[in-house]
């Protein structure tokens, strides 16, 4: 199984722009996630609230759209997302009175380390940090909203059920240049060729 470089955090962080810029100055496969697409395929907004049934069966849609993707590697690649942001997405929208089945959010989970820990090796964490430009049928652009994901896929990189390595982009690294230097820097590329 091919094992990859995964950039993970909040929406509208460049993690899309920088795995792009990453996989050209590499030469590993650059594979997109089709978030938006999944949830537009569904009849759903990303940026509308959800009850957690919805939310978790839109997550399980983009968790399984990744893996595909992941599968299709024809060697060591760079991917713009990770199960931990997908994961985080489905914990965000828990508050104190939302209604679950906290075995389906566990078995979830779960589910969620197991992929990451199958498809990839390095994970790299985008803080929010660059300008935000909003897009059409991309997440909301909150800025407490990104804090609160950023915060949760902190937290999922040091659960005992992750087992690849995880580095963390400084927030003040917001050019291109300079963040691909970061990574080029933190990264263990020997393992990847």
């Amino acid at each position: 199984m091919n094992k990859g470089i995964g950039l993970c955090g909040s929406h509208r962080t460049g993690k899309t722009t920088l795995a792009r810029e990453l996989a050209s100055r590499t030469g590993m496969e650059f594979l997109l996630t089709a978030t938006s697409e999944v949830f537009a395929q569904n009849g759903l907004d990303p940026a509308a609230a959800m009850d957690f049934h919805t939310r978790l069966w839109i997550q399980h849609k983009v968790v399984e759209a990744a893996e595909t993707v992941w599968q299709g590697a024809r060697g060591p690649f760079i991917s713009d997302r990770t199960p931990l942001d997908m994961m985080a997405y489905t914990l965000a929208d828990i508050q104190g009175g939302t209604a679950l089945d906290f075995a389906e959010l566990e078995s979830y989970l779960d589910h969620c380390f197991s992929v990451t820990n199958r498809f990839f090796a390095e994970l790299v964490v985008l803080q929010p940090a660059i300008p935000l430009v909003h897009e059409q049928g991309k997440a909301a652009l909150n800025r407490s909203y990104m804090e609160h994901l950023n915060v949760l896929v902190k937290g999922l990189c040091c659960d005992e059920r992750l087992h690849c390595r995880f580095s963390l982009m400084h927030r003040a690294t917001v050019d291109l240049e300079a963040r691909v230097a970061e990574v080029l820097q933190g990264i263990q590329f020997a393992e990847f060729r």
